[in-house]
């Protein structure tokens, strides 16, 4: 129990600090954002605080490998990506996700199989030039855009604010080298 408190008070003042300079730039528009994230500070704070609970619940189980997952939530709709070894463990983690109050959906992006250190690498490597690709283009805010890359498969989260930003963050990942697939959780604002 003391190590959730601690978790939690961890999250909340990293997320606090992190949206200070946001905070500073709404004024007194009144509109609150944090960092470049399209979601107001209150529901950003939310979807921290429910991925940090399914975590916590993904490590407390004895059949989830939980540091094989990587939990994102966007607007409540909880996205679980990585490779588990059996569709037990995969079924497993959705179903734990889908216990945490307040989570109005699981989408379980879980590959089934193994991850070689290879592949491993070769997902750090595209991850990171689809980064550098979103960083450079026009009018993409790229922190508000998670890339995940699994066995090639590139699993993308975060939300904009037309379908020509979603459809240019596809073409830029599709067009990178070793990309596999494309698995698109960007929702439109």
């Amino acid at each position: 129990m003391k190590k959730a408190i601690l978790f939690i008070s961890i999250l909340f003042l990293s997320t606090a600090v992190g949206c200070a300079p946001a905070l500073i730039a709404g004024g007194a528009t009144g509109t609150y954002k944090v960092a470049t994230d399209e979601r107001t500070a209150g529901r950003f704070v939310d979807d921290k605080t429910l991925t940090a609970r399914v975590k916590s619940r993904l490590i407390d189980d004895p059949v989830v490998k939980a540091r094989k997952i990587d939990v994102d939530t966007i607007n409540a709709v909880v996205i679980l990506t990585g490779v588990v070894e059996t569709r037990k463990e995969s079924s497993r983690a959705a179903e734990i996700a889908g216990t945490v109050s307040g989570v109005k959906r699981v989408k379980n992006d879980l590959q089934i199989g193994k991850k070689t250190i290879g592949q491993s690498v070769d997902d750090k490597w595209i991850g990171s030039k689809i980064k550098a690709k979103l960083i450079k283009e026009p009018g993409i805010r790229s922190l508000n855009i998670d890339v995940d890359v699994n066995r090639g498969v590139v699993t993308l989260s975060g939300m904009v604010h037309s379908s020509t930003q979603k459809d240019q963050i596809i073409k830029i990942a599709r067009s990178t080298a070793g990309t596999v697939r494309i698995i698109t959780n960007i929702e439109i604002r």
